[in-house]
């Protein structure tokens, strides 16, 4: 019996990870990765699926994922969003949280212009620096 329940585990497990590897290579398409950076991106990836199941994903997290958001945008808007819905209690103080509200505008506006690396950094630094004038 125990070896049922084992190779039953065992198969599910692997199931997971195809559906898992399965979706990670569409996202790695639609990211037109190729090379090293495919392979960390799948790598990455997969290990995130088998570490969060879908149950575990909050409601501010959903809505994280439908809206795209990533790095800063992503914390700032999670912050923002448990801290609205009562879940987290907010300890930032107001200049903080005004300059993580420049941080993720910026960062949404790099993300809507489609930049990465050095050219991102650069319009997100000189956004904040616009917007704290």
């Amino acid at each position: 019996m125990q070896k049922i329940i084992i190779a039953t585990v065992i198969t599910l497990f692997s199931v997971n990870l195809a559906f898992a590897d399965a979706a990670c290579d569409a996202k790695a398409a639609e990211k037109k990765l190729a090379g090293a950076a495919k392979n960390s991106f799948l790598k990455k990836c997969a290990a995130e699926a088998v570490a969060v199941p879908e149950s575990a994903v909050t409601p501010c997290e959903a809505k994280a994922a439908e809206k795209k958001l990533a790095g800063a945008a992503k914390s700032s808007f999670m912050k923002k969003c448990e801290a609205d819905s009562g879940s987290v209690v907010s300890a930032v103080s107001a200049p903080a949280a005004k300059a993580a509200d420049a941080g993720a505008a910026c960062d949404a506006k790099a993300a809507e212009k489609k930049l990465f690396g050095a050219a991102k950094n650069s319009f997100v630094k000189k956004c904040e620096a616009d917007a704290a004038k």
